[in-house]
């Protein structure tokens, strides 16, 4: 019998069978979503323990459900359109969730070769990891083979029980283990390597008869020993990979060290992370060389970030493609496309739909949504652009808002290229600015505005002297003006802003 280390190495074809286990209930939690599909880094950690799996390229790949049957399977089916759905029946324990989906692949064809036993709440398991067990396990002609890891607090985890000579004897689960037994620390990870008659055969001898009334996998190992089978281990020195999640603070544990692994990871491939204590990266997301990444950024979905751009700092972006060179400062994104060496930010908010050319500008307090604006063409600040296309090097002023809703439908807006746009503009959709036009400030645009057209509202400025004193009498402006007043008249000046000046 052998102990051994993982070293990643994939000797041989795929196994006949891996079960993943995800019919507890996870009441620990608290929370009306399964516990298997928490996310860990942005995807449900049975979608981790799926890729984990399918990673071995078995030739079936089973997922046992029981609680929350409906949305675990829908979300399966997702996440590996292949697998085969097993439920378990009222019968408890992990040793009959086996058992099913053993009757389960038998009824197509009998199960033979080796078969390997997951769960669908250990995120941080690797595939390198679950090769070499696989490897190991056939290299030996082992009967079962368990995944173990030593630990510094073994308490709630089942016991690795050794013989003298060091071999596998069984497991202990906590709760029925006596006070020697609890004092090993080298713990079953849940994790195992069958070969598929022993598995059958010794899962008909297993019984509930235990502390809790379950049918334990466990008592497969000691099952397989009696009857002549070899029992070994193969121990991990990677205590995470074998963490599952029960309530929220390991889940919180486990995202928080999962997130570390993919910073590493990032930084070694050449992206600048200045502070990874407060960044957060999903699995999903891919970013190329030399992008920088600064404080208070966190990056979801299938979020890419191209060469040399610098994203934050305090930016959250999802399913957003940035550009090469471009920036992106204090602004939070969905489903939007950044060109390359735009800039975005600071305080910009970019929703679905929204498509900023190479060399554009989405500026400071800027929301857009269902807007494609040109190359080179800037929103700089102030402004509300949805539903509307901008043409190439236009300018938007500040304080504009394309009112895109009539209070039942959305309407569109098209500004054309080259276009100068003046401050606290109104775009009354559905219209049309075309190319090269101008606007004056506080312009409503109701119509459409021909090419190379001025736009302006023209309406006479009035100015009611005297109002202020008359209708504030003894406020601060009152005082203000009436000693403005008084100056003016001793030094002999006109007031520049009377009304006769204007007409």
């Amino acid at each position: 019998m052998q102990d051994t280390q993982g070293t990643g190495t994939n000797t041989g074809a795929g196994p006949a069978a891996v079960i993943v286990l995800a019919a507890g209930a996870g009441t620990r939690m608290k929370s009306r979503t399964p516990k298997i599909l928490h996310p860990v880094g942005g995807v449900p950690m049975i979608g981790h323990a799926l890729n984990a799996a399918q990673a071995l390229h078995p030739r079936i790949l089973a997922v046992v459900v029981r609680h929350e049957r409906d949305r675990v399977a829908e979300r399966v089916a997702e996440l590996q359109p292949g697998a085969l759905i097993v439920d378990q029946d009222e019968v408890p324990g992990t040793g009959r969730a086996v058992q099913a989906a053993v009757e389960a692949i038998d009824a197509a064809a009998p199960l033979e070769g080796t078969v390997v036993v997951t769960y669908g709440d250990v995120p941080l398991l690797e595939p390198a990891t679950l090769r070499e067990l696989v490897a190991v396990h056939g290299a030996d002609s082992n009967a079962v083979t368990v995944l173990t890891a030593r630990v510094d607090d073994p308490t709630g985890y089942g016991r690795i029980i050794r013989a003298a000579d060091g071999t596998v004897t069984g497991i202990v689960e906590h709760k029925d283990a006596d006070a020697a037994e609890r004092a090993v620390n080298e713990i079953n990870s849940g994790i195992y390597a069958f070969d598929a008659a022993v598995l059958r055969s010794a899962l008909a001898q297993v019984s509930t008869g235990n502390a809790q009334g379950e049918m334990y996998l466990t008592d497969v190992l000691a099952i397989a020993r009696e009857a002549g089978g070899r029992v070994a281990a193969v121990v991990t020195t990677d205590q995470w990979q074998v963490e599952g999640a029960n309530d929220r603070v390991q889940l919180a544990a486990l995202n928080a060290e999962h997130n570390r692994r993919i910073l590493d990871a990032w930084m070694r491939a050449g992206v600048t992370v200045t502070d990874p204590a407060t960044t957060w990266i999903d699995s999903t997301v891919t970013l190329e060389e030399d992008v920088t990444v600064l404080p208070g950024t966190q990056l979801h979905g299938t979020t890419h970030i191209a060469r040399d751009a610098v994203v934050g700092p305090d930016t959250t972006l999802t399913n957003v493609v940035v550009g090469e060179g471009a920036t992106v400062i204090r602004t939070h994104g969905s489903d939007a496309q950044i060109g390359a060496g735009a800039d975005v930010g600071p305080f910009a908010y970019l929703r679905p739909g929204t498509r900023l050319g190479e060399r554009g500008k989405i500026g400071t307090f800027v929301e857009t949504k269902n807007a494609r604006i040109g190359t080179g063409s800037k929103v700089p600040h102030l402004t509300y652009v949805g539903d509307a296309t901008i043409g190439e090097h236009s300018n938007i002023g500040a304080a504009s808002v394309f009112v895109n809703y009539d209070g039942e439908k959305k309407h569109h807006t098209t500004v054309g290229s080259h276009v100068r746009m003046g401050s606290d503009n109104m775009y009354v959709a559905p219209v049309t600015v075309g190319d090269g036009a101008y606007s004056g400030a506080g312009t409503v645009i109701r119509k459409d505005v021909p090419a190379g057209s001025l736009a302006i509202n023209v309406a006479p400025q009035r100015n009611l002297e005297g109002w202020v004193p008359a209708n504030r009498p003894d406020s601060a402006a009152a005082r203000a003006a009436e000693a403005a007043q008084t100056h003016s008249s001793l030094s002999g000046t006109d007031n520049p802003t009377r009304e006769s000046d204007h007409e």
